[in-house]
């Protein structure tokens, strides 16, 4: 799946998904470089393939959201990236992934 284009993949879902998903997938896609920089940087002593991949995942999303030319205001963002995290990741995962952005937001400004 890595290496096949978002809109096939997109194109062969069963359902339609939000045109605001669509949105941020493609924000994603578009800027991976520098979100994984972005990450790398802002995860101390952390490497982007020792980070949890949901962990990693959620940023990305996250700050794929924070790029977009209208995004949603950065600590909504950041409280849904936290949530993702408790629900879907380890119980430590929620305040990793919360410092990780609060720094990747300050390096966006």
């Amino acid at each position: 799946m890595k290496s096949r284009a978002l809109t096939l993949i997109v194109g062969e879902l069963p359902l339609t998904p939000d045109p605001y998903t669509v949105l941020i997938l493609t924000s994603a896609e578009e800027n991976r470089a520098r979100i994984d920089e972005l990450i790398q940087e802002s995860s101390h002593e952390w490497t982007l393939d020792r980070l949890a991949v949901v962990d990693r995942l959620i940023m990305t999303l996250a700050l794929a959201e924070l790029i977009l030319d209208d995004p949603p205001p950065t600590a909504v963002v950041l409280d849904e990236a936290v949530e993702l995290a408790k629900v879907y990741s380890t119980a430590e995962s929620a305040s990793f992934v919360n410092g990780v952005l609060a720094s990747c937001v300050e390096h966006l400004q």
